[in-house]
This record gives C-alpha cells, structure tokens and sequence, in this order.
C-alpha cells in the first residue's frame, strides 16, 4: 500500500505534530511524535488484540495510517476512535475520508451529515463537512460528462515499490523510486526514494538506459523525490526529506543544481526554504521564471497550500505568494504544474474528488479561475498526482489505484477530445525611452510587471539589452503594465486582450501561438520636467473638474501612488480671450481645483502645488498673422500640465493631516 513519505515528494509530519498528553506508552508516543507510525502501529495494534473497542488504541492507529498515508487502512480504526474526548470531531472527519477512500460514497455522506449537525460550536469543521457533502454532489454531476481520456500503466518502467513523479526534460524521463533504496523508512515501513532517469521518446521508454542520479542529488538515509527542470534542461529542482531520526533535519526542503561540464553539481538549498517548515512538490513555470511549490508554512489555508516565487536575474528567488482560497482549500493541494498553455494542473484532497488526491485544472475565462476535476479516468478512489504534458494531448502522471503493480505507479495517459485546441497567447514588447529631440531609444535593465484588472502582480520581467518583454496573457482580459527603472518615472499603461482572440472552432491545428505587441516609453525622472495631460477641460468660466477630466485626473493619481518620492506644481494655462488679470484668476482657480480633486483621492497635499498662469505661458497663437481667430492654437493653449518640484524621501501622509479641515479652511469649491 502506499506510504505518506515515499510519494508526495516526500511529505514529512514535522516533530512538531504531536501536541497529546503524555501517557503510559511513552515508548509509542514517542515514535508518534518522530513519525515512526510502523512501531505505533504494531503496538497499538498489541493492545487491540486483547482490548478490540479501545478507542486509543483505535485512534492512534488510525491516526498512523493517515499520517503514513494509508488512511484507507485507517477506515475500520476511525470508526472505533470516535467516541476519544477531544478528538472526536477530528476522527469523524478523517473517518469520513476514509470512506471516500475505500468508495463508500453513500456512507460518507451519512457521517458527513452527522458531523455537520452536531458541529455546533465548531463552525470550521461544520463548514469543512458541509463543503464535503456539496463535493460528493459535483461528483454525480461530473458522472454526467463525457471523458475523453485514455489512461495506461507504464508497465516498462513501474516495480511493486513506489514509483512516482514523472518529469520530461530533453527525451529523458525523470521519476522518483525506491527500488534500489535497501534503507527502511520507520514512518511507512517501505525503503526511501532515489531519482532515477531513463532514455524516452515520448512514452516509449528505453529501459535499459535506466540509471540512478548521481551523489550529491541522491543522499543515503533521506527521502529524494519530486523534480523539475528549467525548459533548456540545464537547471533541476528537486525535494529532499529529512531522516526520520532525532538528531535529523526535521523538514523537507528544496534544493537546485545546475548542469555544468557534462555533469550536475552538487545540489544546494535553495532561499525560499523555511525553518521548522518543509517545502516540496516544486515545478517550474515553461519560461523558468516563476517556481511553483507546496508547504506547510504559517499563515496558509490548511495542511499543504500551493505557492509561487519568482526568480531574479541572479537566480535567486522571492515575492513568495500563496495561490489563494480559490486553489487552496482546508485539504492539500500539492503538485502543481503549469503547462505549455498556461494552465496550472495541480493534486488535492480538498476539492471535490473520488477519494484520496485528485487531479484538477484551473480553467481560466475573463479574467476568473475555476477549479474542475479531471474526472473518472484520470482520477480514482487512490491517490492520483504529479501530472506532466509532454505534449498538449498526453502525458504522465502518478496513481497508486487498484490494478497497479503495487504501490505509486506511473501512468500515460491521452486526451481524444476532438475539440480540444490550444491557443497560446503571449505579449511581446519593447521599453523605450525618449531623447532631447524626441526620438525614441531602447531602454534596457527596466523592470517590467504585468498586473492583473485588480492590480495583483501576476508576472515581472527585467528587460536585457534589447528592451524586450515577454508575458503570458489570456483571452478576454484586461491588464496594467508597469515599468519601473531609477532615474525614471514610474509609469503604468493599460492592455487588454479582449476583442483579439481567435474563435477555437476557426483553428484546425491542435496548437496555435498567438503574439500581440505593444511598447511602453519611461519619461526621465528630473526636476523641472513638465509633462501635459490630456482632455482636462473646463465649462467655460468655470474651474468644476467634469469626468472626462476626472478620468484623466485618476491616471495621474495612480502615477503620484507609483512615485511617491517626487513632489509635483499643477499649473493652468489659459488662451487670450478675457483680460490678463482675469485669466491669471480663472487658471489659478482651476490648478487649485485639479489639486483638490487629488486630495480627495488620497494624495497628500505636501506633495501638490497649484499654479495659475492665465495666459502668459502659450504654446501656440491665439490668432492667426492676419488677426484672425486661431481656434486650434487657443486649445492647445488651454491646458493643465504638472511639473516636478522635487525628487526626494517617499512623502507618506501624516497622522496629523486633517482632509475636512484642509478643505474648509482652503473653502474648497471643487465638485
């Protein structure tokens, strides 16, 4: 049966887990707190043999089996375990997972109700059961659909040991086994995890150019498992376990190599691993810029979330997120992989599912995700995980159902759908900057973000010396692009997709790559700078902001907000009708009118300046050299620009600014 510890990437319960009362068998729970759960269970199982009804006993065998994940073992213990004080609730739950597991749907649902109803003051477990009962009704539903998949066990590659987490570099498959591993892991019993490659073409694996990974990826005594390469297949990521012994590391951790010289170097942690947590299941984006991964860090939705991080320039990697509510659930979520087309495929046993993991896409559409299983086929009452395309119809990925060679084993599968088409959207640009003349050159070493509608930074990318960009972008949906570089502003442009794909029932080859171009220019950043904005007119002889101005007015808002260092004049020009004195009034009544407005929104008034200048400052002829009339000349005179005063400390609002008395005492008339 399969064991917690030798698929999964070698998911690890910390020494941290044990939080129960001392007892008698300090010896057992001992080994409980090191996840030693083979000894727990023999000796639990010693008790039961005299005492069957022991609800500890049945409760820490339970609680074994789940832990070394074999909670389908763990069915017949948890239905004795529930009545044990203080875990009741918890044992309920688990209990009715395991009736997932061994397909007992109509039973699970009975105890999920039960839990429900008497949940009372827990509303975090009645929430948690209820959403489990509305999962075993998306499953009748799912039943419904069609299923175009064809699975089929690996049979040249797969033993009775376990043998998971497929990954496709450059004709090679790499998979995790513990065939050659003669070392016992005490949590499961089973040997520990080795990664192992092999020649194939597609599926059709050469097996006699099986071999082990060298020293200094694999490590004697340790678990190592779950592995992804960058595109160019130079650079590896992979899982490492702990001992399992006292004196041992106590997580799970991940470690990079890279291939130099014919050879790959020994591997070394990489940054974003956290202490007393453990971190696992990594896969990297196809442009390898972005690093997906499970943990058990602080501050998550449940036992394992998904996450992000993003590598820099120096192959370091940051801007750790989680995934958020909509992937990650009060279950795990582990094993992501993003695909060629951008979809994210990732293992759960929160999400509605068969029994224990599932596989599930995130289907993307307008700019929202939704969660959808892969169904019968791909899915099954075992554990179904770490799916990898190695083209856009077929692939592998890892089960440990019935009719297997034993434990994990690896499967092919293919998608027949004869509509399915991929369509690959990508953004390709350019980051220019402009010359004293006003001609345009490329700006290179500029930080380029892509945000989504909301504004969460979806993807960043460091133009290099051909100030090129590159994201991927989906149909129907609109963007900012922010461009950041010192020496210049900050500047943030819109792009949206909608109005540019292409209908799928109009493609004819299975795959089809979409460019759409764009190119974003960066203003210096100096003082005295003066930068004019566009359509902020007036009713005549008023200074009221109207919303065309009002839209305008907002973008400015969003480029102070993006700069909060500089300190800018807001200035009003006026064309020569009227007198100068009169002109003089109106523009200074209007820049003060457009500094308002900015306020309102949240700009400190430290970092604004209002300047009327009438008409004294024209760009164009108010008349023609006859004397006639220039009505072209006196609009381009009648405008608003902003200008930078200063460049210095980011300027925060104070606690002490008061906006209503800011606008009574400065008798406010802006609309």
């Amino acid at each position: 049966m399969l064991h917690f510890m030798s698929f999964k990437s070698l998911f690890i319960v910390s020494f941290a887990l044990w939080t129960l009362s001392c007892s008698p068998e300090k010896k057992a729970q001992k080994d409980f707190k090191y996840a030693k759960y083979e000894r727990v269970i023999k000796y639990y199982k010693g008790v039961l043999s005299k005492q069957p009804n022991n609800p500890k006993a049945n409760y820490f065998v339970a609680e074994s089996y789940r832990l070394s994940n074999r909670i389908k073992e763990a069915e017949p213990f948890y239905a004795k375990a529930k009545g044990r004080g203080s875990k009741k609730d918890s044992a309920g739950l688990y209990y009715a997972k395991s009736l997932q597991a061994n397909g007992k749907y109509d039973l699970e649902k009975k105890e999920l109700e039960e839990l429900a109803a008497s949940a009372i003051d827990n509303e975090k477990l009645k929430d948690r059961a209820q959403k489990e009962i509305q999962g075993l009704e998306y499953l009748s539903q799912l039943a419904d659909k069609k299923n175009y998949y064809q699975v089929k066990n690996l049979d040249a590659i797969n033993t009775p040991l376990a043998d998971y987490g497929p990954a496709y570099s450059n004709n090679v498959l790499y998979f995790a086994s513990s065939r050659a591993n003669s070392k016992i892991y005490e949590a499961s019993g089973t040997p520990f995890t080795d990664l192992f490659q092999a020649d194939t073409k597609g599926a059709n694996v050469d097996i006699s150019t099986l071999k082990a990974l060298p020293e200094g990826i694999n490590a004697s005594d340790v678990n190592t498992g779950s592995i992804t390469f960058s595109a160019d297949g130079k650079l590896m990521i992979f899982a490492r376990g702990n001992t399992g012994k006292k004196k041992g590391a106590k997580d799970v951790d991940l470690f990079l190599s890279r291939f130099r010289n014919g050879a790959w170097l020994p591997a070394t942690p990489i940054n974003i691993n956290t202490p007393d947590y453990w971190e696992s299941t990594p896969s990297l984006s196809p442009d390898g810029r972005t690093l997906y991964f499970s943990s058990n860090r602080k501050n998550g939705y449940g036992g394992l979330d998904l996450y992000s991080a993003l590598m820099d320039s120096r192959g370091r990697f940051g801007k750790v997120k989680n995934l958020g509510p909509d992937i990650n659930t009060a279950g795990d979520e582990l094993f992501p992989y993003i695909a060629e087309n951008g979809k994210l495929y990732f293992s759960s046993d929160g999400h509605p599912g068969y029994g224990m993991l599932d596989l599930f896409v995130v289907n993307r559409a307008n700019g929202k995700n939704s969660i959808a299983n892969l169904g019968p086929t791909m899915n099954s009452t075992g554990d179904d995980f770490g799916m990898f395309l190695f083209k856009p119809d077929r692939g592998f990925f890892t089960s440990n159902r019935e009719g297997g060679k034993g434990d994990d084993d690896i499967y092919t599968f293919k998608n027949d759908d004869p509509n399915l088409r991929v369509v690959n959207y990508t953004l390709e640009g350019i980051t220019y900057s402009l010359r004293k003349d006003s001609a345009r050159e490329i700006l290179p070493d500029t930080k380029i973000s892509l945000l989504a509608e909301n504004g969460d930074v979806m993807q960043d990318f460091t133009t290099g010396n051909d100030g090129k960009f590159l994201f991927r972008v989906f149909e129907n949906e609109n963007y900012f692009l922010l461009g950041e570089r010192d020496g210049y502003i900050t500047k943030r442009q819109t792009f949206t997709t909608k109005g540019k794909s292409v209908p799928l029932e109009s493609l004819k080859e299975l795959v089809t790559n979409i460019t759409l171009d764009t190119l974003l220019i960066l203003d210096r950043k100096a003082k005295g700078l003066t930068f004019r904005l566009n359509n902020i007119y007036f009713e005549y002889d008023k200074a009221d902001i109207n919303p065309d101005a009002a839209h305008e007015l907002d973008k400015l808002v969003e480029l102070l907000n993006d700069n909060p260092e500089i300190k800018i004049e807001m200035g009003s020009h006026t064309d020569s009708v009227a007198s100068d004195a009169y002109n003089l009034e109106l523009s200074q009544r209007r820049a003060e009118s457009t500094v308002n407005y900015l306020i309102r929104r949240g700009i400190d008034p430290k970092r604004l300046e209002a300047k009327g200048y009438g008409e004294s400052k024209p760009i164009a002829r108010n008349t023609n050299p006859d004397g006639s009339d220039n009505p072209r000349g006196r609009d381009k005179n009648r405008r608003t620009e902003f200008r930078i005063l200063e460049i210095g400390p980011n300027v925060k609002k104070t606690e002490e600014f008061d906006e209503e008395k800011y606008f009574k005492d400065n008798k406010d008339k802006d609309n």
